[in-house]
């Protein structure tokens, strides 16, 4: 189990680094001088909410697995908001602050962005895909 927690916590925070980074690029956030570093960013908390997907998507997935493909996009879409939204106010009431604290327009609490849906429903299908080949490839 601590090999899976292992894998989808780098998975993860890799993929939100890289997102943060061509996200600042595609914003024209960074300054003549920065922009060829790409620069992204992560939370070390990151590392325990991402690290959950190795118990949570085994049981999503077995949930939803019959579904056509545009459903368990949208039942994974959902059960990340639901997990971001909890872990942003567990870490908003025990920190004093959610590190990713959203305030555009989209924010449900700065905790969850509803304009981020796509980005998730394709974050839920990688997820998808790796929860089925680390059940192949690795043996408890």
């Amino acid at each position: 189990m601590l090999i899976r927690f292992l894998i989808f916590a780098c998975l993860g925070v890799t993929t939100e680094i890289h997102f943060t980074a061509f996200s600042k690029f595609l914003d024209n956030s960074y300054t003549t001088s920065e922009l060829l570093r790409l620069e992204g960013h992560s939370y070390v908390w990151m590392i325990f909410i991402y690290g959950s997907a190795a118990f949570l998507i085994p049981i999503g997935y077995n949930l939803v697995k019959k579904l056509p493909l545009i459903g368990r996009l949208i039942a994974y879409m959902i059960g990340i908001f639901i997990i971001e939204y909890i872990a942003g106010f567990i870490l908003d009431i025990t920190t004093g602050s959610c590190p990713w604290a959203y305030s555009n327009a989209w924010n449900v609490s700065g905790y969850i962005r509803l304009d981020y849906f796509p980005f998730w429903m394709v974050f839920g299908f990688i997820l998808e895909k790796v929860h089925l080949w680390v059940e192949r490839v690795l043996v408890d």
